[in-house]
């Protein structure tokens, strides 16, 4: 089953993500962005949602996670902190539902049911717009897509700086992935070298048993930047976003007889995107930028 590593091992990134927080207190198509401090807009800035009528909300609980960094954990105070979390406060004062908004941290594998069983309003954890979720739960619109990127070692001579750079050469990548099928699908110039999981990835690229990597653009730029590369590798070309093999990003999932919540989602997200709130956000967690 190919699964994507966007959604997997985040407890290994945890301690990645955390040694940098020390440190520094369209479909079946590849879009490349030319800058990494711009959040791509996820809605028109002219579109204008209507906000739907709340005053029968009685409260908004908000479903997360502690185990996918840097959008969602524990500070070193025990604080629940991460893009999602501020995100979530930001929707509930745009909505004006502060009073009645409660975020709660659970297990990943308890989200779902607890959802269903009407013990949360909704999720925001990183769950994949699965087709089989699509029957059973509603989605707001994406409000940040996790891109592909590619890392090179500084010391292999790569001449250009475009990904047609990389035909014929050694590329690793996490076997049985969205990211193994997209690098074949969109580069089949590269040979793909395929490794159990990230950690003999990018060791193999430290050691120059690979020119290059590509994986999710969340863990390699921490990657890159930590004392556990020692400064090998830096990233190369891209980003690229795919619906087809990296899914429509980020959102907030309800239960289908919410759709009113949906709409609700919808519209504070697109004033967040249209006011500078959400990309202030980005820049908050992301300083080196996903894109």
């Amino acid at each position: 089953m190919i699964t994507s590593p966007v959604w997997r091992g985040a407890r290994d990134l945890f301690a990645v993500f955390m040694m940098m927080t020390a440190a520094f207190a369209a479909p079946g198509k590849a879009l490349s962005a030319e800058t990494g401090d711009t959040l791509p807009l996820m809605f028109d800035s002219r579109e204008r949602l209507a906000r739907p009528d709340l005053s029968t909300v009685v409260r908004l609980r908000i479903l997360t996670t502690t185990d996918f960094p840097p959008f969602n954990f524990t500070d070193q105070t025990g604080r629940l902190s991460g893009f999602n979390i501020d995100l979530a406060r930001e929707i509930c004062a745009e909505l004006k539902l502060e009073a009645k908004c409660q975020i709660q941290a659970l297990p990943f594998g308890d989200l779902e049911k607890t959802l269903e069983t009407n013990g949360g309003e909704a999720v925001m954890a990183g769950i994949a717009m699965s087709p089989e979720r699509l029957e059973r739960f509603l989605f707001s619109r994406a409000y940040i897509g996790i891109p592909a990127r590619f890392a090179r070692n500084r010391s292999i001579d790569i001449p250009g700086d475009t990904a047609g750079a990389l035909s014929g050469r050694r590329v690793g990548v996490v076997k049985e992935t969205a990211h193994e099928a997209m690098l074949k699908a969109f580069f089949p110039g590269v040979t793909a070298v395929p490794f159990e999981n990230d950690t003999e990835m990018t060791d193999a690229l430290k050691a120059k048993k690979v020119d290059a990597v590509f994986s999710d653009g969340l863990r390699l730029p921490f990657w890159v930047s930590s004392e556990a590369s020692e400064k090998c590798c830096a990233l190369f070309d891209g980003p690229y976003l795919s619906e087809k093999f990296l899914g429509e990003g980020l959102s907030v999932m309800v239960r289908r007889t919410d759709p009113i919540l949906v709409a609700a989602f919808n519209q504070a997200l697109a004033e967040l995107a249209r006011n500078g709130r959400l990309q202030d956000l980005y820049l908050r967690y992301f300083p080196n930028g996903l894109y």
